[in-house]
């Protein structure tokens, strides 16, 4: 886990004075690039298909005045952002549902290096926000630098000055070392550089979000400018929060782990507030800190608290160098258990021991009732990974840049969790599919939104066509058939594949499912697939590839 240097990495970093040259058919202005608009049309291609919105040729890259460009023989998905902010039309081959309006906005860590100094694993990136803005079968796209305190010291100081996911400031002396581990216990060292999700909150205010509770920023949704931190008004202080709220247009839920009583305050935040509320606490079963909750699935009436085995570690936190298992340490021996929670009281409905597993991300839940609406059960799905604490080290990025045709990719599962209600003290999990279905991996997922919290059909993720070291298909799953479709594109890396459903739609899968590519060669595009056949409907192709991101939300146009 010493620090590394890899070789063939990009090493720029274009700042907004030094932006793309282009055509002379272009313009520049204020910091962003812009594509003539004169020149659209619509034609067919050899293959056929219609391409609409036709833009002017893609500009050629010019290297920075100030640094060369180093060669770079990574794939885009592992690759630094090539610069801080961009924006254009894009050529869409195939055609947009003329229903589809709105914007599209992708988070997720895209600058992986300080001057020459590379990070070790894909979370410790800066944020790098990406926007696909539909309408009237055109595509804007454009990226930007999620402007946090962080990200803006390290490159001010030319060096990380924040305590990352795996990164930490380098020591001059050890007296430094204790100052830092002063500013740690407040939080004050903690990062801000909000790098995991970006939510829309009920109000309209956009929210990018991290781990820490200090990193969550206000942006625009248009312009991808950071407006400001996103302060809460309460007085539950805590450093840490669930990365992935649930956001409605009705409320906003997370979970607040207590490292010092290991437990979950649950809290709920009205929209138009800053103010978070407490539902209710969970207080752990076992080990000695609460399991990491990256994420965490609701019910109409209920919110589930996932104990994991995989435990927050206060040693580790302390660390100038990280561990295996950076931040936490598993402990198998303290069990797994699943919390249900009423939404309404506070009240614990059911606390039950289940078997181990290691999952970030849940994909919904729902109630089971008996034939005279009593709710017997609560069903709770989530991408597992065999309760195998591996994946967090195959994330480092000298594992993710170093792909040899290997198939490492551990295995992964649909896991499904059903929860008794009925006073018994396990709980069942099992595969939802057979995860054969989807190439024995899955992450990265999403839902028709109508659906959050209710019995439903179908989920789209990220899967894998071995061999693979990392997902590398789209996948639609269907749990009613308990059969999956599957996207792929040799040599790609997809991101979360971001389900948008059609106005009016009254099938579950009517709508489209939008992902961002990247490619080995360097390059990138805009993927839209229909939810319903799976197939691809459109793409645009980006003057670049983009960094592999992780999730997003919906904007619609107002």
């Amino acid at each position: 886990m010493d620090s590394l240097s890899f070789s063939g990495i990009c090493r720029h970093h274009v700042l907004p004075s030094t932006m793309l040259d282009f055509y002379s058919s272009n313009h520049r202005k204020d910091g962003f690039f812009f594509w003539n608009k004169a020149s659209f049309a619509r034609k067919q291609d050899k293959k056929g298909l219609t391409t609409t919105r036709v833009a002017s040729p893609l500009p050629v890259i010019i290297p920075s005045l100030e640094k060369e460009i180093v060669p770079d023989r990574n794939h885009a998905a592992w690759t630094s952002v090539r610069q801080e902010r961009w924006e254009g039309e894009l050529v869409v081959q195939g055609e947009i549902p003329l229903w589809l309006k709105g914007t599209y906005l992708r988070n997720g860590p895209g600058l992986w290096h300080i001057e020459d100094y590379n990070f070790r694993h894909l979370f410790d990136g800066y944020a790098t926000l990406v926007k696909l803005h539909f309408e009237n079968g055109g595509l804007i796209a454009g990226h930007r630098q999620i402007e946090s305190e962080a990200y803006k010291a390290a490159r001010k100081n030319k060096k990380v000055c924040f305590r990352e996911f795996s990164e930490v400031p380098k020591y001059e002396n050890f007296m430094a070392y204790v100052g830092d581990l002063a500013k740690l216990f407040s939080g004050a060292s903690l990062t801000d550089n909000a790098n995991t999700g970006v939510v829309k909150l009920g109000d309209g205010r956009v929210v990018c979000l991290t781990e820490t509770q200090k990193g969550s920023l206000i942006i625009d949704p248009n312009s991808l400018e950071t407006l400001g931190k996103f302060e809460y008004s309460d007085r539950l202080g805590g450093l840490i929060h669930s990365a992935h709220p649930i956001v409605t247009e009705a409320e906003f839920l997370t979970l607040l782990p207590d490292l010092i009583n290991p437990g979950y305050l649950v809290v709920r935040m009205e929209p138009g507030t800053n103010e978070r509320k407490v539902i209710g606490r969970v207080n752990c079963r076992g080990g000695p800190a609460p399991g990491w909750v990256h994420s965490f699935p609701v019910t109409e009436h209920y919110v589930i608290v996932p104990e994991m085995s995989l435990r927050y570690c206060a040693q580790n936190l302390l660390r100038a160098e990280p561990t295996p298992l950076y931040k936490f340490e598993w402990h198998p021996e303290s069990k797994a258990f699943i919390h249900v929670m009423c939404k309404a009281s506070g009240k614990i409905a059911a606390s039950v021991e289940v078997p181990l597993f290691v999952t970030f991300h849940f994909i919904n839940a729902y109630q089971e009732e008996d034939e005279d609406g009593r709710v017997t059960a609560i069903v709770a799905d989530c991408c597992e990974h065999s309760a195998d604490t591996t994946i967090l080290d195959k994330l480092r990025l000298q594992n993710l840049r170093s792909f040899n045709s290997e198939d490492v990719l551990p295995d992964a599962r649909v896991g499904r969790f059903t929860i008794p209600l009925d006073g018994s003290p396990y709980g069942k999990l099992e595969s939802a599919l057979d995860p054969n279905e989807h190439g024995r991996g899955i992450d990265m997922c999403s839902i028709n939104p109508s659906y959050l919290g209710k019995k439903y059909r179908y989920a789209y993720a990220c899967g894998a066509q071995r061999p693979c070291h990392f997902p590398n298909t789209l996948t639609k799953l269907d749990f009613v058939k308990k059969k999956a479709k599957n996207w792929h594109d040799e040599g790609t890396v997809p991101s979360e594949p971001f389900f948008v459903a059609r106005p009016g739609a009254i099938e579950e899968d009517d709508g489209v499912v939008i992902s961002l590519i990247s490619e080995k060669n360097g390059s990138g595009y805009a993927l839209l697939l229909d939810g319903s056949t799976f197939e691809e409907i459109a793409r645009a192709k980006l003057p670049y590839g983009l960094p592999y991101g992780l999730h997003g939300c919906w904007v619609p146009k107002k």
